[in-house]
This record gives C-alpha cells, sequence and structure tokens, in this order.
C-alpha cells in the first residue's frame, strides 16, 4: 500500500503551489458562473488524471527518456500558455462580459494541465516515492485517486471563494486588472516553460 499519511499533506502543498492551472481557475471563477468554474475543476482533474494515468501505464518515462519528446511537449505547452496570456492582456472592455458555457470551462482547465511537460515529469518522479516498487499499478492508481481528490477539496475551495467575490470582481476596472493580470502570469509562465531545458 501507498504511504498515505506522508501523500496528503505532500499533495495538498503541491496543488497549493500557484500554476497555470490556478490561474486559469481563478480567471474562469472570476466570471461569476459556478458552473464554469467547477467544470474548469474538472478540466483540470481530466488533465490529472491523463498524467496519473500516464505514469502508471510508463508513458511519462518517454518525458524523461526523450529529450526530443519533452522539448515538443514543453515548446507547445509555452506556446498555448503564451497564446492564452495574449488573448488576456488585449481583453477589451464588453468582449468577455457574457458568461461562457461550462464545457470551454472544462476544455481550458484540461488544455492547461495536459500541456504543462512538469505534470508528466511531476507524476513520474514524484508519486512513485510514495508506493512500493515491488506493488504493481494498484498502489499508483490509488494514489493518482488521492491526487485527484486533494486536486478537487483545493480547487472546489478556491472556486467557491472566487465566485463569491463575483460580483466586485466584475466590475470594470478590477475585471480589466484581474485579466491582465492573469494575461502577464500566462505569458510568463509560457516564457519559463519555454526557455527551460
Amino acid at each position: 500500500m501507498p504511504n498515505l499519511l506522508a501523500f496528503i499533506p505532500a499533495a495538498f502543498l503541491m496543488a497549493m503551489v500557484p500554476g497555470p492551472a490556478t490561474v486559469m481557475l481563478i480567471k474562469q471563477s472570476a466570471k461569476g458562473s459556478r458552473r464554469n468554474a467547477f467544470a474548469t475543476v474538472a478540466g483540470i482533474e481530466a488533465g490529472v488524471a491523463f498524467w496519473g494515468l500516464a505514469a502508471v501505464f510508463g508513458l511519462t518515462a518517454l518525458l524523461i527518456a526523450s529529450q526530443v519528446a519533452y522539448d515538443i511537449l514543453r515548446i507547445a505547452g509555452a506556446v498555448f500558455l503564451i497564446y492564452l496570456g495574449v488573448k488576456a492582456l488585449f481583453f477589451r472592455k464588453g468582449a468577455d462580459d457574457a458568461v461562457e458555457p461550462a464545457g470551454r470551462g472544462f476544455r481550458s482547465g484540461f488544455l492547461i494541465n495536459v500541456s504543462n511537460p512538469k505534470a508528466g515529469v511531476f507524476a513520474i518522479s514524484f508519486l512513485p516515492q510514495f508506493v512500493p516498487s515491488d506493488g504493481g499499478p494498484w498502489p499508483l492508481l490509488l494514489c493518482v485517486a488521492v491526487w485527484i481528490a486533494v486536486d478537487i477539496v483545493w480547487y472546489s475551495s478556491l472556486a467557491l471563494l472566487v465566485t463569491r467575490l463575483g460580483e466586485w470582481l466584475r466590475r470594470d476596472r478590477v475585471k480589466l486588472w484581474l485579466e491582465r493580470t492573469s494575461g502577464g502570469v500566462l505569458v510568463g509562465f509560457g516564457v519559463t516553460v519555454a526557455l527551460e531545458g
């Protein structure tokens, strides 16, 4: 069995470290729709499940073994993050007032996580530390399930907090500041991902 007593607090700490998924969730939740916010959480966790299952079946080992595979995913992820950031930076007043359909929130959350090569490397390097080497796939699958559960608790709490502040966050000046800040942060994440070896 995995060492869940050590894994659960470690998973919470990893979830709480701000990254592209956190920025995307805040951006989506600030629009005030809980449905869209929780769809974004579901998309983020679908991305976690993708990387977790890839780790279970050994696919993420390709990212470590093949520099070319890692670089392709890294550059694609960086381009996607920079695209999202530039789109937010050139936010026009009134252009984003409508509440997005929940499917768009899911897609945004999923793509943010799947295009992040660090999530794959995390899955292959971090998760196995908590499972016995001779335990087969089940302890690793249990760790993935716990990782998703911990993420859901953290991101759902964050989504509820931000949607509760929604009316204030949707004021024109605050909304413009939030869009530009999230855009700058996403561009920064993208440039960081692109430049690291």
